[in-house]
């Protein structure tokens, strides 16, 4: 399973993304690029730790174990249109290069970072994730979105 602790993951993801123009077309969903660029930076500072802990989803203490297991052992891809929390839902107008940059940088304290550096609260949906599932989660959820933008 990819994750953003493997160097080569790293380079992967900023290459696709650098693949990415103001005007790339979404093959699904309502987000533009620079959107889904903001989104995907909003939930890696999730996953650092870096923005406060969202309250558990009431399905997702019901499932989110299972679902969460479907993902990282089974290694199934996050479906089009998947829900997301309203809270890192990006719906104002966002400047492309601005948020390409933010998203980099992003991953790169994620990945260098490391271990210590992942948030130690629970996922909204999945719960109590380790490190490295933070990393194949994190990787998941942006080749969802790179997918979404055909990068």
């Amino acid at each position: 399973m990819k994750n953003l602790y493997e160097p080569a993951v790293v380079r992967e993801l900023h290459s696709r993304i650098g693949r990415l123009q103001p005007d790339s077309e979404r093959q699904w969903g309502r987000m533009s690029v620079a959107q889904m660029l903001a989104h995907c930076t909003m939930t890696i500072e999730m996953a650092l730790g870096e923005s406060a802990p969202l309250p558990r989803h009431p399905l997702g203490r019901l499932i989110g174990g299972l679902v969460k297991r479907s993902l990282l052992v089974k290694g199934r891809p996050l479906e089009r249109n998947a829900r997301t929390h309203p809270s890192v839902l990006v719906e104002d107008m966002r400047e492309f290069d601005l948020e390409r940059r933010r998203l980099d940088e992003a991953i790169d304290r994620f990945a260098k970072g490391g271990r210590a550096a992942c948030a130690r609260h629970p996922h909204f949906f999945f719960g109590l994730m380790t490190p490295m599932e933070w990393s194949q989660f994190t990787y998941i959820h942006l080749d969802h979105h790179l997918r979404q933008f055909a990068a």
